[in-house]
């Protein structure tokens, strides 16, 4: 249930929420595939394959070429990817229209930002840097950042302690299931956006409210009182 009040921190995804990254993760996964003697996939295909972190991309995509790969082999082609990934990470990826606008304001109101995402912590810094951001952000959780990842409550909650925040007093904003599962496990009030890599529906994944547009969030975020649960 959404808080009658402006939250005290605000944690948010990173791939599909603040940033589309998908030209990039697409272009480093068909170079992978590519060396693999495998065929590549279009962006459409990978934006469906995008969340739980890189090796579940791996396994969605060689699920999808009827080709699965299990664990020692997922943990080689996972390193193999990041070798690609890395040095490209913002190549083409860009913050969706009104992210920084909406951090800068609640940044500059004193509301504690963070980023808990289930990409890896040093490529996710890499990111936020390069992108702007990285300065307005008090807390950074990756997907190895800890021994357990998204939809578990533990970055939700680290994420929360490092913003000196309680859960009743923090929001997570996603774009997924394991967004979802992760603050409900933490107590923390959910939103989604509509424009993000799912393959479920997003009003199929239980958020306390769902918003089209930064522009839309901000409204929510100055007047929680409009909006009601369906979660």
């Amino acid at each position: 249930m959404l808080p009658a009040r402006a939250p005290g921190a605000v944690l948010f995804d990173l791939d599909g929420t603040l940033a589309d990254s998908v030209p990039d993760i697409a272009g480093a996964l068909n170079d992978l595939l590519e060396e693999q003697g495998l065929r590549r996939f279009d962006l459409d295909d990978v934006r469906l394959m995008v969340g739980g972190g890189v090796p579940k991309l791996i396994e969605r995509a060689l699920r999808a070429l009827d080709r699965p790969g299990e664990g020692e082999e997922i943990e080689t082609l996972t390193q193999r990817f990041m070798e690609f990934y890395t040095p490209r990470a913002t190549r083409l990826t860009r913050l969706f229209p009104g992210a920084f606008e909406l951090l800068e304001e609640l940044h500059g109101g004193g509301t504690g930002l963070g980023v808990c995402t289930n990409k890896p912590e040093a490529v996710t810094r890499q990111m936020l840097g390069d992108l702007g951001i990285a300065p307005m952000l008090g807390a950074v959780i990756g997907g190895d950042t800890l021994a357990v990842k998204k939809p578990d409550a533990g970055p939700v909650l680290a994420a929360l302690e490092q913003l000196n925040c309680t859960p009743e007093n923090g929001l997570m904003v996603g774009d997924s299931g394991a967004d979802t599962g992760a603050a409900r496990a933490a107590g923390v009030p959910v939103i989604l956006v509509s424009f993000g890599y799912t393959q479920t529906p997003v009003e199929q994944l239980g958020a306390d409210a769902i918003v089209d547009s930064f522009a839309e969030l901000s409204k929510l975020l100055k007047n929680f009182k409009n909006f009601t649960s369906t979660g």
